[in-house]
């Protein structure tokens, strides 16, 4: 038998990551061996790709098995103490980690968002509508991620519309991408981290594509600009609809941290490259947790 085996497979963010560790597994092997790969996780966000690939599927070359703390042996007296005062004094996050349902994250960054199916050409009618699209380089582990949204400043409402998430992607390779999508003539912001490859991608022939402006605390600026509207995702956007489900404020001793967790957050970080100008004015840490009035 040939096992490769993942814990917290929930931090593997995207479908594609897995296929290619998948199909890395090759070679005949003798007829009483055979190949697995054993995945552990908590069942964290009833979005994530997990579930749909092997939870909600009938394949017989999947074993989906779901357990908890309660059949596990091992754990001492002290170990089951946490999860008794983790039902009396956090039940959301029991729920997850202590009965092994699916949840949707806690502490979750954004919470003015919804799916949504929409027509952006109709949407793009409005007076003052803008389309923006930003881009986050990846590679090897992140996705590559770009993203098309609609703002309608007045009414404080954004429309995101269109995406691509994939790990892997070469500049030329970003670069057709764009132009397959049809946006090759569109002002697109990326990360100003990556200026080389923000070059690249240009002499590629995406001629309008920009670094982003970046600052102290620009983070927490963008995501505080972002708040300020109603979100709508379309269905079809399935990454930036993972992402906005899972992008969760950072804790320690259980306090809440003035900073996100550094996951999910990829269509997320280009559409703060796409919306953000350097503010001018501080930041309201306690509006920004959603603690504010």
């Amino acid at each position: 038998m040939f096992v490769t085996q993942s814990e917290e497979a929930y931090e593997i963010t995207n479908e594609d990551a897995f296929n290619k560790l998948d199909l890395s597994i090759r070679g005949k092997l003798p007829d009483h061996l055979w190949k697995q790969i054993t995945f552990t996780f908590n069942p964290w966000n009833e979005r994530h790709w997990l579930k749909a690939r092997f939870f909600d599927t009938e394949d017989e070359d999947i074993l989906a098995l779901t357990t908890t703390y309660k059949v596990n042996e091992f754990l001492g007296e002290d170990d089951r103490k946490i999860f008794k005062k983790m039902k009396r004094d956090n039940p959301k996050r029991y729920r997850v980690e202590g009965e092994a349902e699916w949840g949707i994250a806690e502490g979750l960054v954004f919470e003015n968002w919804e799916e949504k199916e929409f027509d952006y050409r109709e949407i793009s009618k409005r007076k003052g509508v803008v389309s923006r699209f930003g881009l986050d380089f990846g590679y090897t582990n992140d996705p590559s991620a770009f993203i098309g949204y609609l703002e309608d400043e007045e009414n404080k409402e954004i429309y995101v519309f269109d995406e691509f998430y994939k790990p892997g992607m070469l500049n030329d390779e970003i670069a057709r991408q764009i132009k397959y999508m049809g946006y090759e003539k569109e002002e697109i912001i990326g990360d100003s981290a990556e200026q080389k490859s923000i070059e690249e991608i240009k002499r590629h022939g995406i001629r309008r594509i920009k670094p982003s402006v970046k600052g102290k605390d620009s983070i927490l600026h963008g995501i505080q600009l972002l708040q300020q509207y109603k979100i709508y995702i379309h269905p079809r956007c399935v990454n930036t609809i993972t992402e906005f489900s899972s992008y969760i404020w950072d804790t320690k001793d259980s306090r809440v941290l003035n900073k996100p967790v550094d996951a999910f957050n990829h269509i997320i970080d280009a559409m703060r490259y796409a919306i953000y100008k350097q503010p001018k004015k501080g930041i309201d840490i306690e509006r920004l947790l959603g603690k504010g009035k």
